[in-house]
């Protein structure tokens, strides 16, 4: 071969200058080519006759296949023991990773047919180190011989790992007779090292769609290794248990998911790379703000969509935190002096540390309504910080390399409170003209009861209304609808509190009465609550944020006499029920507070139950008048002394 020119290294040595380079050992997937050089001495020089370094690194078209599974099926029709076999590669041998060990189809048969491989096979399937001379051999991502240089977590060969970002989750299933399937993680083009574990008694599957719009659907079946839209997908099927693999890049968008198989619940845990696909790309300077006597000139920054090589809305690079938009750049220009100008216009040089000109805003004012959508504004100003911390205002045109921030915007725009009228009670007679009542709610737009709400809208609680049924006997004094009970759930559920933006005691509705006649008892929930007025949401706060006394969370109620007990009110009573119903009261109440003494000592006798009125606040016993407006519980006996006197 013809000799090149010695080296000035080679100059003073014992070698001849090195030969030229040898073709490459393959067209495409990396080779491995060599240059030779003679030794000029009758003596042995030192260092080596042979160097080599890599070539024809761009990848082969998938129809290429494997280049060990192509040595291996070299030997298809060479009789091996007197046999024809179809050989199959054996990757990833830990103790000789460059020998040409091939397995025969569908037999545990696996034969060293050749002591090396060919030049510039690769060692292991997920390495690019390269098989040269029998001795496999480092390279690095950037194809170069003893190179250490790796691929970071996004695929940039030497790279900070700033170009992707680590998507990490956990799905579990939610069964449902309507759903067959669900969708565990969409995932997208340009991912990479993708790996799913699911546990439990469902199946994964796949469905992809190309950037040319191509949908595809795979079942993920059967255990193995296959190709999926150009995209090397491992799966392992177990009984209990399916783990999916992609080491990427994905060629197409891939969307895993899941069928329903059992009755019991599956979780799929998920791991990927997900590429930042919108990317920040400065612009070049805008038109000078002069034409002459000195202006300013700035960059700014649009997002770019490095998959359709577009720019886009700036929202798809805010989407990735990692994403900064960089600072727009600031330079004088068009410095010549105007020509009417009398003289030279001093521009100020840009300083590095004189901060540019920016937007500032005052406080938005107070919302000009409460609810049903109101508007709030403020002043938006440009302003210049000099090189002492002085700000001052500036012209507006000096803050256009950014949007001016909006000076209005809408708020409060929830739905004011309204009133809810519900069903009305039935008639309070069965015969003839009575009245009927209806509880009268004010709800927020939460539906949760509240206040707020105009009195002069508000629906009436009563009405009269007339039985068509003939009256062919007295009116009933109290009829059942219209009992004590039902009216005190009315009034309370119309003025209960409502939350404020300061902790304050919040009680709940009533339960129903324990029995269904005479003395029974009603508890309810008290919270301590606190309405958020950003976020318009109500949260719960110890009962100890709270002050002042805390609503009573149980009471005894009435409903009704049981059968043979009378029931007889007074027409002023009557009328204090039914006729003053907003001025009701209550506050006191009746209460038993223990028995009497019994009447006999011995030989069987009775105690009689002592009822006393009680403020339900400070639990403190009242005079008998203040209870007037709930119905007295009936008197209760109980047995005593039951056992016989000792003879006399």
């Amino acid at each position: 071969s013809s000799r090149t020119a010695r080296s000035e290294e080679d100059r003073d040595s014992l070698w001849d200058a090195w030969g030229s380079w040898s073709e490459c050992s393959r067209t495409c997937g990396g080779g491995a080519s060599y240059s030779l050089r003679r030794c000029l001495s009758s003596k042995t020089c030192e260092g080596r006759n042979i160097r080599y370094r890599t070539c024809s690194n761009v990848d082969c078209p998938p129809e290429a296949g494997d280049f060990r599974a192509q040595q291996c099926s070299a030997h298809n029709d060479v009789k091996y023991q007197g046999q024809f076999y179809e050989w199959l590669p054996v990757s990833n041998d830990p103790d000789n990773p460059c020998s040409l060990k091939c397995q025969a189809r569908g037999m545990a048969l696996v034969v060293e047919l050749a002591p090396k491989v060919l030049d510039g096979t690769r060692c292991y399937t997920e390495s690019l180190d390269m098989c040269i001379s029998g001795l496999c051999q480092i390279v690095g991502c950037d194809h170069q011989l003893g190179s250490t240089v790796k691929e970071d977590n996004c695929g940039v060969c030497n790279g900070d790992g700033s170009t992707c970002r680590l998507v990490r989750g956990q799905y579990k299933s939610q069964l449902s007779a309507n759903k067959p399937d669900d969708t565990v993680v969409a995932i997208p083009y340009g991912s990479r090292q993708v790996r799913l574990v699911l546990k439990g008694p469902d199946h994964l599957y796949l469905e992809t769609k190309t950037l040319q719009g191509l949908k595809s659907e795979n079942s993920l079946s059967t255990t193995g290794s296959f190709v999926v839209e150009n995209s090397s997908i491992d799966f392992q099927k177990f009984p209990d248990k399916e783990i999916l693999r992609i080491s990427g890049p994905l060629t197409a968008d891939f969307t895993i998911k899941i069928h329903y198989a059992g009755a019991a619940d599956s979780s799929v845990q998920f791991i990927f790379y997900q590429p930042i696909i919108h990317r920040w790309r400065e612009t070049d300077f805008f038109p000078c703000s002069a034409s002459c006597g000195g202006g300013y000139q700035l960059t700014s920054a649009e997002c770019f969509d490095l998959r359709s090589s577009r720019v886009v809305a700036d929202q798809y690079c805010h989407y990735y935190p990692e994403n900064i938009k960089p600072k727009p750049k600031l330079q004088e220009c068009n410095l010549d002096p105007c020509p009417a100008s009398d003289g030279y216009k001093q521009i100020m040089p840009y300083d590095l540390y004189h901060p540019l000109p920016r937007w500032e805003s005052t406080p938005w004012t107070a919302c000009s309504s409460s609810c049903g959508g109101g508007i709030q504004s403020r002043t938006i100003s440009c302003v210049e910080e000099d090189i002492q911390g002085h700000i001052s205002p500036v012209e507006e045109w000096k803050c256009m390399y950014t949007p001016k921030m909006p000076v209005v915007q809408p708020c409060n725009i929830f739905d004011c409170p309204k009133w809810l009228a519900q069903e009305w009670s039935l008639c309070t007679v069965t015969c003839g003209q009575g009245l009927r009542y209806r509880v009268v709610l004010c709800l927020d737009h939460r539906g949760m009861h509240t206040g707020g709400c105009s009195p002069k809208t508000k629906p009436h609680i009563k009405e009269e209304c007339i039985v068509s049924t003939p009256c062919y006997k007295p009116r009933e004094k109290l009829p059942v609808e219209a009992k004590l009970p039902w009216y005190k759930q009315a009034q309370e559920l119309e003025e209960g509190t409502a939350v404020s933006e300061e902790p304050s005691f919040v009680p709940e509705a009533w339960s129903t009465c324990s029995v269904t006649c005479g003395v029974g008892r009603q508890v309810r929930l008290v919270k301590c609550q606190v309405l958020l007025s950003f976020s318009q949401s109500v949260a719960d706060l110890p009962i100890d944020e709270c002050e002042g006394p805390k609503p009573v969370s149980h009471r005894a109620c009435y409903s009704g006499p049981c059968s043979g007990e009378a029931a007889e009110y007074t027409p002023e009573e009557t009328e204090f029920l039914y006729g003053s119903l907003q001025e009701f009261d209550e506050l006191y109440d009746w209460e038993y507070e223990g028995f009497t003494e019994c009447s006999e000592s011995c030989g069987g006798g009775v105690q009689e139950a002592v009822v006393t009125c009680l403020n339900k606040q400070t639990r403190e016993t009242a005079d008998e008048t203040l209870c007037v407006t709930s119905r007295r519980p009936p008197q209760l006996l109980k047995a005593c002394s039951v056992d016989p006197c000792p003879p006399r």
